[in-house]
């Protein structure tokens, strides 16, 4: 969302950019820039058309992420956002994790094999020397296309041996897969889907502050990352 993005564009020191790599008449918004020896993108889904709300979801996600690929040929893709935690798993607001594996739990396709493809399970990028440097926390993601979290989903999630649970990781993770570019996920707690408040509530609540924690994380893994190449993360 552009909640999350604009702190990292003014961190970096991004700018706009007016000649859009993506089709006329989308709402995507991209930033460009030069920060140490590395050339950042940071894309953003914009604002629906129609309503006027952040294009969230899985949908709007996937379809950001094959044109960015496809336009920008990036080395590595950072899916960065906030999330749900279980504190059953461990999590608390303001944690920061980063994904070891994403799968969905909302795509529920009961016939053989097509139940794999739907739960869709994909490893991230491989970052041992980042993630013991930078002392970060380490879970499975699972994504869907709802905030709330009905019974369903929620048995899905627990196969998915779950710590967070976001509206757009999996998607990300199957294009970048798709076009064989590295991807890595960080995600921000912000709220406790088996705690005691409603998620909307919580959520809502917390979105500024767990934001902050979310770009102080991405800015240490973009130091991190400055002058090595992927088998050194």
């Amino acid at each position: 969302m552009q909640t999350e993005a604009s702190p990292l564009v003014d961190k970096f020191q991004l700018t706009q950019e007016s000649n859009s790599v993506f089709p006329t008449g989308v709402p995507w918004v991209r930033y460009s820039g030069k920060y140490k020896d590395l050339n950042i993108n940071i894309v953003s889904p914009g604002k629906d058309t129609v309503l006027g709300v952040d294009s969230v979801g899985t949908v709007s996600s996937s379809l950001l992420t094959y044109a960015s690929i496809q336009a920008l040929q990036p080395d590595i893709v950072i899916n960065a956002g906030t999330a749900g935690g279980f504190k059953a798993k461990g999590a608390c607001i303001g944690d920061v994790y980063l994904a070891s594996d994403v799968a969905f739990h909302d795509r529920r396709i009961p016939i053989p094999v097509f139940d794999l493809y739907g739960v869709g399970t994909r490893q991230a990028c491989s970052t041992p020397n980042l993630a013991k440097e930078l002392n970060l926390k380490i879970g499975k993601l699972s994504t869907g296309d709802s905030l709330d979290m009905c019974p369903h989903d929620e048995t899905a999630i627990i196969a998915n041996d779950a710590t967070v649970k976001d509206m757009e990781g999996a998607a990300v993770a199957y294009v970048a897969d798709l076009l064989k570019t590295p991807a890595i996920f960080l995600k921000a707690v912000t709220d406790i889907i088996d705690g005691d408040k409603p998620t909307t509530e919580e959520f809502l609540q917390n979105l500024a502050a767990v934001t902050a924690a979310l770009d102080q994380a991405v800015t240490r893994v973009v130091d991190f990352i400055s002058g090595k190449n992927l088998s050194e993360l």
